[in-house]
């Protein structure tokens, strides 16, 4: 293969966490989670409706995640699946322009963003996996960097479109720029912020065309016959036999939980906000911004600092930076921060919530480039669509808990800042797992 189709090869990979990262940026975060809370008025039942809603789409992806990694490494295919996903991505996505004021279609939104969202999660599966062939053992740390640095960047670019011409601040129906929404949309219908949804899979559909153009791969090869129940056995036989790799299964728990964690801070980020500082779309998609900027610089200096001096420790310090954070929020709110009462007015809440994001883009950006790269050092190399799979079964096997359980809480306590802490026990647990993880793997030196 020569250097300039290699290139190429590889930033057509990067166009895929460019062509995602909107369904992160704008629907689960910044744009469609507030727009949830304005729908339901109360903050604590709209996180608690919000949280049932991961959880279902979590759970689909726990138990499909493995079975298509086995299939595809099985098949010798991934790209089928990755036309499949992308068209159970853009079908979401685009439902959200359903979620009219008044949520008396809510739930029926809420089941076309699961689907937005299964869809993205099993694409990710097989692109992960393309990882390792994307380079040098040495180099993939920077490759896998760079593409989450290229992510934030298109989620920071998607954000900026909404927030200047679309997304209407609820008070005066103007944009960012002080503008109507752009192509006549009606602000009092809230058009502008629920274009969101459309603006998501067009975004999509156009930039995974660099992809699936420039990612070529090699003829399928088959292992034998193809099926479900041959899958199932093969992933449970992997299971079986995890405690024979032991630091492949200590990795697998740690991510786990920390992975969990750190989506539990991406889900609930713009809803919390809403409904605890009292910001509309418009405050929260700034904030948006400041978390891209820095997540898409320490992605990329993420990954350098991975190929020097390994993934590990670059998970074990962005793991600490993000349980401060997950403390420090659950004691800022708009009347006091920690145990100090603020005067009326104060602009103290508004600081640290935008500091907090800013730390929660980096260290989640050094955080995830970091973690993809661990696993290709853990997995097996005629296993890695399957160890993929058994990574994405990881990251969503308690992505279910952990938004049932600040469902639980909030609701229980009436609390959305207490109903956030189950997040400080989830990164004390990922970084406590990390110490059995061998750097190289259990085939490593």
């Amino acid at each position: 293969m020569s250097f300039d189709k290699t290139r190429r090869r590889v930033w057509g990979w990067f166009f895929f966490d460019w062509a995602s990262q909107p369904y992160n940026t704008l629907l689960i975060t910044f744009i469609f989670a507030p727009y949830v809370k304005e729908l339901i008025g109360d903050g604590a039942r709209a996180q608690a409706l919000w949280a049932a809603g991961i959880a279902g789409a979590g759970i689909v992806i726990a138990l499909g995640a493995p079975v298509l990694g086995a299939l595809a490494d099985r098949s010798g295919a991934r790209m089928r699946w990755i036309w499949v996903f992308s068209g159970m991505y853009v079908v979401g996505a685009s439902g959200i322009w359903w979620a009219a004021p008044g949520a008396a279609n809510l739930t029926l939104v809420l089941g076309f963003f699961a689907l937005g969202m299964i869809g993205m999660e099993f694409a990710t599966i097989f692109t992960n996996s393309m990882l390792p062939d994307l380079g040098d053992a040495g180099k993939i740390g920077r490759i896998s960097g760079a593409g989450w640095a290229f992510g934030y960047v298109g989620g920071l670019v998607a954000l900026l479109i909404m927030l200047l011409f679309f997304a209407e601040s609820a008070s005066t129906g103007k944009t960012l720029l002080g503008l109507s929404p752009a192509l006549g949309l009606d602000p009092a219908a809230r058009e502008g912020t629920r274009f969101v949804g459309p603006l998501t899979a067009i975004w999509y559909a156009v930039f995974m065309v660099p992809f699936f153009l420039w990612v070529k791969e090699s003829a399928p090869q088959k292992h034998g016959k193809l099926s479900v129940r041959l899958a199932l056995n093969r992933v449970a036989h992997t299971l079986r036999h995890l405690p024979q790799t032991p630091s492949l299964l200590a990795y697998l728990a740690s991510s786990m939980f920390y992975r969990d964690a750190l989506n539990g801070m991406y889900f609930f980020g713009g809803i919390y906000a809403a409904g605890v500082l009292g910001w509309d779309v418009v405050q929260v998609g700034i904030f948006g911004i400041l978390a891209l900027v820095t997540g898409a610089v320490f992605a990329w200096a993420g990954g350098h600092a991975d190929d020097r001096f390994g993934p590990k420790p670059v998970i074990a310090a962005a793991i600490l930076a993000l349980l401060a954070v997950a403390v420090a929020i659950v004691f800022v709110s708009r009347a006091r921060v920690f145990w100090m009462d603020l005067a009326p007015g104060s602009h103290l809440p508004d600081v640290l919530f935008y500091v907090c994001g800013g730390v929660i883009g980096a260290a989640g950006g050094a955080l995830q480039s970091a973690s993809r790269t661990m696993m290709v050092r853990q997995a097996r190399q005629d296993r890695m669509a399957e160890s993929f799979g058994l990574y994405g079964l990881a990251g969503k096997a308690t992505a279910f808990i952990a938004p049932a359980l600040i469902g639980a809480v909030t609701a229980a306590t009436g609390s959305q800042q207490i109903g956030v802490s189950p997040l400080i026990g989830l990164f004390l647990l990922g970084l406590v797992l990390l110490v059995w993880v061998k750097p190289q793997g259990d085939h490593g030196k």
